[in-house]
């Protein structure tokens, strides 16, 4: 398995490679204002985002950036602050109201840059009038316990805010606004980026309602009412304070997946990306990549191996069981290893391109088709695992986790599944 886990841990570095915030950066810079440029930045990279973008810029930059605990990165100009993600904090709050003192008095002669990758929506709790930051936590809880897509989740959180849905955006008019984005949602909508403080959408209060009512989310009550009220409305995309500013997505899923696919293709294997928006419940997500798999092993179709198969997007985890441990890819790989169980010629890798799943220290883990026996041997099965939840306790206990550290950048979860002819 050695050979294998090396050639895995190429693909995610090359697909982190891709991601690169200088890299990223260098093509999207706009042109340079008469007046101030202000940098704002959110999300688990946006400090190396900043630091990329100072050591870009030719000229005087000033600005805040908010990063996750353990994410932060030196800047020159630029203030660094940090907060708790996945679930808001009193720093936070901090963090929200320093972004909107470094936009406050701006005119038209000035720039903002808005630098914004996945992770903001916890990082920068702002609850409108007569909601606490306990109840965004409440929210916040709620929502990652509900099993609902991200888009879901966003939607829903832009109307309890003072601060996504575009609502920093229209703080800063009349200046211009551009917007350079590092997506992690499937699909790349950029107005989904952090819940998109800088990007507005149309999803109106009455959608965000039919959503709570079709995921059956349990929402505090104090929020729900606040959501139902004219008092949630965000602004509209057609808004004028938002005419003349920019957004550009400057590195995604996508094209971390095809940098992928050129290594192993370097490396001498095939390579298949079969999707970078794929969305769903981890498990059964896990399970369907294996009947692919299994499918490559046992008939040779719809690819011949050797091959490795490619995938991106944001799973999501519905909470079963008290006291488990983990993240959406290790709850994908364990039911992928469940469903593979004595499947000899399959090897894959799950991560979270920033570097961790979930709340834990791993990006993820490696699994292939002797897992299962070996757990059933220390007393453990897959299967009940996976009913509490407790996916990292199975791949700790076979010395499988994958622990790269944060990456600096955000591109949301990698899948590779290596299919070699059974030796």
């Amino acid at each position: 398995m050695q050979d294998e886990r090396a050639f895995l841990t190429g693909l995610f570095e090359a697909a982190v490679a891709a991601a690169d915030p200088e890299l990223a950066l260098r093509s999207a810079l706009p042109a340079r204002p008469r007046g101030r440029t202000v940098v704002i930045g959110l999300g688990k990279g946006a400090a190396q985002l900043a630091a990329a973008f100072e050591r870009l810029w030719d000229g005087p930059v000033e600005g805040v950036v908010v990063t996750r605990y353990g994410y932060a990165t030196p800047c020159r100009s630029l203030r660094v602050m940090e907060a708790a993600h996945p679930v808001p904090d009193a720093a936070g709050l901090e963090a929200s109201a320093a972004l909107f003192d470094a936009v406050s008095g701006l005119t038209e002669e000035d720039l903002v840059v808005a630098l914004v990758c996945g992770g903001g929506s916890a990082l920068l709790p702002a609850p409108p009038e007569g909601l606490t930051l306990e109840d965004e936590q409440a929210l916040n809880t709620a929502l990652l316990a509900s099993g609902a897509p991200i888009g879901v989740m966003n939607a829903i959180r832009k109307h309890a805010s003072r601060i996504k849905g575009g609502r920093l955006a229209a703080a800063c008019a009349p200046a211009k606004v551009v917007s350079l984005i590092v997506s992690d949602v499937p699909g790349d909508d950029p107005a989904q980026v952090a819940s998109g403080p800088t990007v507005p959408d149309s999803v109106d209060a009455a959608a965000a309602l039919g959503m709570i009512d079709a995921w059956n989310i349990a929402l505090p009550e104090r929020v729900l009412a606040h959501i139902r009220s004219a008092a949630s409305a965000a602004p509209a995309p057609e808004d004028p304070r938002f005419a003349g500013n920019e957004v550009h997505v400057v590195a995604s899923a996508r094209l971390s997946l095809e940098a992928a696919a050129r290594a192993a293709e370097a490396a001498g294997v095939p390579a298949a990306i079969l999707s970078d928006a794929i969305e769903g419940e981890a498990r059964d997500v896990g399970l369907v990549h294996a009947a692919i798999a299994r499918e490559v092993v046992a008939r040779g179709r719809p690819f011949a191996a050797p091959v490795v198969l490619l995938s991106g997007g944001e799973t999501t985890v519905t909470l079963r069981g008290a006291g488990g441990r983990g993240g959406r890819n290790t709850e994908f790989l364990l039911a992928f290893v469940h469903a593979i169980d004595g499947v000899a010629g399959i090897s894959a890798l799950a991560a979270d391109t920033d570097g961790i799943d979930g709340t834990e220290d791993n990006a993820g883990a490696f699994a292939d088709g002797a897992m299962a026996a070996r757990l059933r041997s220390g007393g453990e099965d897959a299967m009940t695992a996976l009913s509490r939840n407790d996916a990292w306790s199975a791949f700790d206990r076979l010395e499988a986790l994958f622990v790269p550290g944060p990456t600096g950048t955000n591109v949301n979860d990698f899948r590779a599944i290596l299919i070699t002819p059974e030796r």
